[in-house]
């Protein structure tokens, strides 16, 4: 039988775990082509051969995703497998259309044929949407099982957005490995927390060699916890899993893949941002979560700011920097740093597009329903420089850091600043949903 051709469509994280656990060693297939989409500039790459075995002797060429159609034409693709996340069901559709109408199937991947069974307990921490507050529930999970005496070693969500073959596997035991690996702010906001927390955390390419040597971490393990990105479902089979969702977008819990899929799969529930969202947002989730899990257990979760100088705050005219991610293609119109702003009574929330530079001047072209906020973006260090520039640039009283990681450390803000952050969330109630 002659072996279809398959091209994988990604965002550098699902797109090379489904390689390697169901296409890999496969010769029923023949992956001809990545695509790359969500984050700038990891298209034009290759996946090396050295990761992808055998059977791929020259490595995959990674094409940016505007080529889809013209690839599946001139590659003669029979099957497009769909491997990212975070996107309404509109565009996954959407994409199905492009694929079909070139002439290929268009194809997703379920966990069966994608999840890797650890010899250690895996708790899966995931989420509905990006920036409902997946990091806080972890870190809430491994204080609470350090607390027990146990050794947790976390598993973070794939970003490998340099070289492939040198992040294979990376092991984050302290400060300095961010730098020794070459992290992007992206990288450093996810790494950082769990280091200096005192736990080890691990990322990289290959999801398999990566859970093996974690399993036998020289610091010792116990379980593992799966520290989710976006909204993807696990790449391990947890003996546990927990869901975040977010009453700030109520409604996306049922609407966004492959968020619907990790509410489906949860043993328990957290109902995020309770103490900021409507209650009206807060009943849609509930409702929501009945209709397709009633019998996961519900958490009601608030998440109270910490901010370092409100005195920055009140009545000055404010420049609010947030997460990246959560901004663009997460959609979130705020984060712990607008909270900060309306807590502590800014007396203006200034707008950066009027000073934007370079990058981050696409990036608003890209995502126009940014607003007033401005994303930390760091991909590379073109977008540091222009966010640094950005910062500078704006005509503002003083900065909201609203990042998981201090800006300060990377860029030189020359204004007045001040951290705003979520220690941890809190948990008023844990209840069973009827």
């Amino acid at each position: 039988m002659a072996k279809k051709n398959v091209i994988i469509i990604g965002a550098a994280g699902r797109d090379f775990h489904n390689f390697n656990t169901y296409f890999r060693n496969n010769d029923q297939y023949n992956v001809v082509a990545f695509t790359a989409a969500q984050i700038p500039d990891i298209d034009g790459r290759k996946y090396p051969a050295e990761l992808a075995g055998e059977l791929y002797p020259e490595g995959i060429p990674i094409y940016a995703e505007e080529e889809l159609t013209n690839l599946i034409k001139e590659k003669n693709i029979d099957d497009c497998v769909f491997s990212y996340s975070d996107v309404t069901y509109q565009k996954v559709m959407s994409m199905s259309a492009i694929v079909n109408s070139a002439g290929a199937n268009f194809v997703l991947l379920g966990h069966k044929d994608t999840m890797i069974k650890s010899t250690k307990p895996v708790i899966a921490v995931v989420a509905t949407r990006t920036g409902c507050g997946k990091s806080q529930t972890s870190r809430k999970v491994i204080e609470y099982l350090m607390d027990k005496g146990l050794k947790v070693v976390a598993v973070r969500h794939p970003m490998p957005y340099g070289d492939l073959l040198a992040q294979k596997v990376q092991r984050y035991a302290e400060v300095a490995d961010l730098e020794k690996h070459k992290c992007t702010i992206e990288e450093m906001e996810e790494y950082e927390p769990h280091v200096v927390r005192g736990n080890v955390i691990y990322a990289g390419v290959d999801y398999e060699a990566i859970i093996r040597q974690a399993e036998n971490d020289p610091d010792g393990c116990d379980i593992v916890i799966w520290d989710g990105g976006n909204n993807d479902f696990s790449f391990y089979k947890p003996d546990l899993t927990i869901t975040v969702a977010d009453p700030h977008r109520p409604g996306h819990e049922l609407s966004y893949y492959p968020g619907e899929v990790n509410l489906r799969l949860a043993d328990a529930i957290v109902i995020n941002k309770m103490d900021s969202a409507s209650p009206e947002g807060i009943q849609i989730v509930r409702e929501n979560i009945d209709k397709v899990n009633p019998n996961a257990i519900v958490i009601d979760g608030a998440s109270p700011i910490k901010v370092d100088n409100p005195e920055l705050i009140k009545g000055k005219k404010v420049l609010v920097v947030e997460d990246g991610p959560t901004l663009t293609h997460g959609e979130m119109k705020l984060g712990a740093g607008t909270v900060a702003a309306k807590k502590y009574s800014a007396g203006e929330i200034i707008d950066p597009r009027p000073f934007t530079v370079g990058k981050l001047s696409e990036t608003f072209k890209i995502y126009p329903n940014i607003g007033k906020l401005l994303p930390a973006m760091g991909y590379s260090d073109q977008q540091l420089k222009d966010l640094e520039t950005t910062i500078n640039n704006t005509d503002c009283d003083s900065v909201i850091i609203g990042t998981p990681i201090d800006l300060n450390r990377i860029i030189n803000i020359e204004k007045p600043n001040t951290r705003v952050y979520y220690p941890t969330f809190r948990t008023p109630n844990v209840k069973k949903n009827n």
